[in-house]
């Protein structure tokens, strides 16, 4: 067969849309190094893809099932991680829990004043100011001002 038709392709496969799927499909298959079925006879890959499908040397079933893997975004595997299962009354609970919490925290300080925040609160005044570190020009008790950079003074 030194030409190739649409016509010749028709008769394997009879939508024009899935012909030109599958040998586009197909061709994309030979340029990426598959086995030829008919010479080459100094012809492009698609013009050889159709020369197969019309002279029914590849099979049309597996030109479709790459075609649908290529296309596809999300490639299932064989063995899928089971998700983790949990427990919505664990989880209710916890929530109901923290937001009782900070509810409780919240009025406890509004009604005393002063709210104490224990042993890390003292430890944290032992330990001294801790942007003292960041800046040596600054002292106990002074405001630090950062600024962007130089200012014209004009």
């Amino acid at each position: 067969m030194a030409r190739v038709t649409v016509e010749d392709c028709v008769l394997k496969v009879p939508n024009r849309f899935e012909l030109v799927m599958l040998a586009a499909q197909r061709a994309r298959n030979l340029t990426s190094g598959a086995p030829l079925t008919v010479e080459l006879d100094n012809d492009k890959t698609p013009v050889v893809a159709l020369r197969e499908i019309a002279d029914a040397t590849v099979p049309l079933s597996d030109l479709e099932e790459s075609l649908i893997k290529g296309l596809q975004r999300f490639h299932e595997t064989e063995e899928a991680e089971p998700e983790p299962e949990v427990d919505e009354d664990v989880l209710a609970a916890d929530a109901l829990e923290v937001a009782l919490g900070a509810d409780l925290a919240a009025s406890a300080g509004e009604d005393e004043g002063d709210f104490d925040l224990g042993e890390d609160a003292a430890e944290m005044d032992e330990a001294g100011d801790p942007l003292a570190e960041l800046d040596p020009m600054a002292k106990d008790g002074d405001d630090l001002v950062y600024e962007d950079g130089p200012e014209d003074e004009d």
